[in-house]
């Protein structure tokens, strides 16, 4: 199965400098992942001012530019594993090397067999 495991960060995350030697624990992470074979995509994503939402209303898209300082949380970085169950996912989630506050969403990806076409 595969899985989608988001970084969830408060805002105050946008303005945090981050330096080369902060990320190596999470090569690290990273590193234990693909040699586990269960990596499939790793990224982190630029901060909200760099980004855009899109919401539609009556089937008519408005887009409004970043940031996004009224939300209280915000999509910082993502996995995706290849993993057996759910419960392994969780395990590796539990060994992302997080200090600050920050969470991790963790969903499964739908897979065309999970939509069934018969009425």
């Amino acid at each position: 199965m595969r899985i989608l495991m988001m970084v969830k960060a408060p805002p105050s995350i946008e303005r945090v400098e981050v330096k080369r030697e902060d990320l190596l624990p999470m090569g690290k992470y990273n590193d234990m992942l693909r040699d586990a074979g269960v990596l499939v995509s790793v990224d982190g994503l630029r901060t909200s001012d760099k980004g855009v939402r899109l919401n539609w209303k009556n089937g008519t898209p408005t887009v409004t530019d970043g940031p996004f300082t009224e939300a209280k949380e915000l999509v910082a970085g993502f996995w995706i594993l290849d993993v057996k169950s759910m419960q392994e996912a969780i395990d590796w989630a539990k060994k992302i090397p997080f200090t600050n506050g920050e969470g991790v969403e963790i969903r499964q990806i739908a897979e065309a067999s999970d939509f069934n076409d018969a009425n």
